[in-house]
């Protein structure tokens, strides 16, 4: 699974984590992806998208139909 959210685009960043001795190596920070399946009920079927955690509250807020049209919209 990609670590790219479906609605906000948001995906891994790179940077460093830093010692009490200042020495620094590379890590990675993770988005807040999940699995998440959704129901449309105009289409009657289920769609499964990857989200983060403010994806989740956009698709609360607008409506899973108004957040498909945007993802097509872009693509």
């Amino acid at each position: 699974m990609s670590k790219v959210c479906e609605v906000t685009g948001k995906k891994v960043m790179f940077g460093n984590n830093v010692s009490f001795s200042i020495n620094k190596t590379k890590r990675r920070f993770d988005s807040n992806i999940s699995k998440k399946r959704f129901y449309i009920p105009e289409e009657d079927r289920w769609v499964t998208l990857n989200v983060s955690a403010r994806g989740l509250k956009i698709i609360n807020k607008k409506g899973i139909s108004a957040v498909l049209k945007e993802i097509n919209s872009k693509k």
